[in-house]
């Protein structure tokens, strides 16, 4: 019987499901049909593949050649379609053997001179095959992803010719040579260490309290004040990723078709889209959905600089996300999940002008500004640090040594260790429950909390997110309880109701 099955993977987000491509040839006149809900750039494939295997010497059969892929509910897009269905035409023709590629799996779009090209998202294919314990064959310039995994089965492919010989046991082709043992840790870029700001103590306090419970944090300051600077400087208190958190955050990097450098692995990504992007550039999306760039900014930093320039929209998008961990993208075709548990660091003026104190704007003009940001958005801040200008005579003072971001690193490290240990998770994601019992604040404390958020008119959520800033703070004081002082710090880093109150006073 003149059929043969070929397995392949396709691309459904984070996901690759696996694909059979069957190719059956019969008599009649010659034609080629492909099946099993194609888009465009697969039907394409039937000029590429035939072009391919005339070019690269072998024999295209002059029958009926019938190709399905299924399964046929599953859409199907992209190139990487080309290499599974040239083999499954190749073995249906009897021109290589069928029980040679019985098990392996096969991904690769094809040149018209028979040249394996590389793919865009193969890296939860590769996971997808070491996981089944299937051989996998792939393009050689998709070589990179392949060491990320470090599976010893994956077989690189540069053109037809070298794959045939190799089926037929002449010849041999590049593997993955070394496991993981490459990775180390990320070293700490010199060039972004908290010394070089200069002044701001209550700001890096409020960075450092952030770094080590995973607490979303909006600076508000004039211009100039070095509230980007600050941001920035995040990235090296932070612990590295693991390595199966960086593989998670290498397949979405994949997906969207970015390469993750191996020395950069497992260092946590930083995101800064401008104030122009549109919603699905931020959450993800498209007719064939691909990451934003909150899922981008997975187990690491999305920085959103002058903040009230977003449009209303597309801030109020990342509410969500900023609760569930994820972003549910719902098509007629599809409905994918992206992790997008990303740890907000956003930075604004606090007037058009820039300045409250002596400002050219009036109070009605600073209100209106400010509500460009919704009350439920600034809700999901658990830190809001007022970053002023810098007194008189601070730039022309002597060089006072400034702590750097290795000694605040080393501090936040150990305060994210004792959470870990704890709870499981860092502060900011301990439920209510969890929180009662790691706070354990007695009457009078509860009460005081209470009062304070009646007075700021805060809501129940800022009831619980003051506490658990509260915890990281004792945390990183290595003090066993919550007290009076670290509520009272908590509270400190209030600025922008701080701000609200006072406008609402004028």
């Amino acid at each position: 019987m003149a059929i043969a099955c070929v397995m392949t993977r396709a691309s459904c987000g984070v996901q690759a499901p696996k694909v059979i491509v069957e190719v059956h040839l019969s008599n009649g006149l010659p034609g080629f049909s492909l099946v099993g809900l194609p888009e465009a750039s697969v039907k394409e494939a039937k000029e590429r593949v035939r072009s391919a295997l005339i070019n690269a010497g072998f024999e295209f059969p002059m029958q009926r050649i019938t190709v399905n892929l299924a399964p046929a509910d599953l859409p199907k897009q992209g190139g990487r379609y080309d290499l599974p269905i040239a083999i499954g035409i190749l073995a249906a023709s009897e021109q290589i053997p069928k029980k040679a590629i019985a098990d392996a799996e096969f991904v690769g779009e094809l040149a018209l001179t028979g040249q394996v090209r590389p793919c865009v998202g193969l890296l939860p294919a590769i996971i997808a095959a070491r996981d089944d314990g299937h051989p996998m064959f792939m393009p050689l310039d998709n070589r990179h992803e392949a060491e990320l995994v470090g599976y010893q089965q994956c077989h690189f492919v540069a053109d037809l010719q070298h794959l045939a010989a190799f089926i037929h046991g002449q010849g041999q082709l590049p593997k993955v040579d070394n496991q993981t043992q490459w990775i180390t840790e990320s070293a700490v870029d010199p060039k972004l260490c908290l010394s070089d700001v200069i002044g701001q103590y209550q700001a890096k306090q409020g960075l450092e309290i952030a770094a080590a419970g995973g607490h979303n944090l909006l600076l508000m300051g004039p211009p100039g004040t070095g509230k980007s600077m600050l941001a920035s400087r995040i990235i090296p208190l932070l612990p590295n990723l693991s390595y199966q958190e960086a593989i998670e955050v290498a397949a979405i990097h994949s997906v969207a078709g970015l390469n993750t450098p191996s020395h950069n692995f497992l260092q946590r990504p930083f995101r800064s889209p401008h104030h122009t992007c549109s919603a699905i550039s931020l959450v993800g999306g498209g007719s064939v959905p691909k990451p934003g760039e909150i899922s981008l900014a997975h187990r690491g930093i999305l920085f959103l600089d002058e903040l009230p320039e977003f449009p209303r929209r597309v801030l109020d998008c990342l509410r969500e996300p900023m609760e569930t961990g994820e972003v549910v993208i719902s098509r007629a075709a599809a409905k994918l999940t992206f992790a997008s548990r990303f740890q907000l660091i956003a930075a604004m003026n606090p007037s058009p002008c820039g300045n409250v104190d002596k400002a050219r704007s009036t109070p009605d003009q600073i209100q209106r500004y400010l509500s460009r940001l919704s009350g439920p958005f600034l809700d999901r801040f658990d830190l809001t640090v007022d970053v002023p200008k810098l007194p008189s005579g601070a730039l022309s003072q002597a060089n006072i040594q400034a702590e750097t971001s290795i000694s605040v690193a080393a501090r936040v490290r150990k305060a994210r260790e004792k959470q870990l240990e704890r709870s499981g998770v860092l502060n900011n994601e301990l439920s209510p429950k969890a929180l009662k019992k790691v706070a354990n604040l007695d009457q009078a404390n509860l009460i005081f909390l209470e009062q304070s958020v009646q007075l700021l008119g805060l809501s129940v959520r800022s009831f619980h997110k003051i506490q658990r800033v509260a915890c990281t703070i004792a945390d990183l004081q290595e003090e066993a309880k919550v007290d009076r002082a670290h509520l009272a710090q908590a509270l400190g880093y209030r600025a922008m109701d701080r701000l609200i109150a006072r406008l609402r006073q004028q």
